[in-house]
């Protein structure tokens, strides 16, 4: 369990960078969080589907998904109260959100249910402290025959080109650090009986998008 002053401290970081910025968040986002709508077709949901959206932000992928996928049942958990005012605002009733840290939290004590059958981590996982323990505890909550698919900033961040260095320092601005490692990490974590892993490169390695599967036969 993440140490509660910690929490805490990152807690008020996020507040404090999405106070003003929940407003125009969406609108200036859709510049440069390419992938998300990639993620979302890739879900391939039934109806009746749980999808859980780990740092939910301002629930615009979750809007997204209930428009995809009618009759899906959404949630989402974020550690800023700033984004789920905007989430709650967003989703209303159509939506289970709560308060919580994305390394360690209770699904069932906070959401109603301990698995779902699509989870998301859609640019969250740079700018979540320990963050490789976020990603495997969402592995946790994957019911069986179900998916964990995280997109994030890939490897063109790492170049040294006026553009990837334009990009590294307006990350740095909001306390983001892309993740050049997330291809090793999702395929230690799929290296778990039961699991099977897709992932591949977006825009020339803009971002990098995984997709871990778990069997529908694996021990829930």
């Amino acid at each position: 369990m993440a140490p509660a002053g910690e929490k805490h401290d990152h807690a008020a970081l996020m507040d404090s960078i999405y106070r003003g910025q929940k407003y125009i968040y969406d609108i200036t986002r859709k510049y440069y969080l390419f992938g998300r709508d990639d993620l979302i077709r890739g879900l391939d949901c039934q109806p009746g589907d749980g999808v859980l959206e780990i740092a939910c932000g301002t629930g615009r992928n979750l809007a997204k998904v209930q428009q995809a996928y009618p009759g899906t049942k959404l949630f989402g958990i974020d550690i800023s109260a700033e984004m789920l005012k905007s989430a709650q605002g967003k989703l209303g009733t159509k939506a289970i959100l709560a308060s919580a840290d994305a390394r360690q939290f209770d699904a069932r004590a906070m959401l109603g249910r301990p698995t779902f059958e699509r989870v998301i981590l859609s640019y969250s996982i740079s700018m979540i402290p320990d963050w490789e323990r976020a990603m495997r505890h969402a592995a946790t909550l994957v019911a069986p025959g179900g998916s964990l698919h995280v997109v994030d900033f890939g490897s063109y961040s790492a170049r040294d080109t006026l553009g990837a260095r334009i990009l590294k320092w307006w990350l740095k601005q909001f306390h983001v650090a892309p993740r050049l490692n997330l291809p090793e990490v999702a395929a230690e974590v799929a290296a778990q009986p039961g699991w099977r892993r897709e992932g591949r490169d977006g825009m020339g390695g803009y971002y990098r998008l995984e997709r871990l599967y778990r069997d529908e036969s694996a021990a829930d």
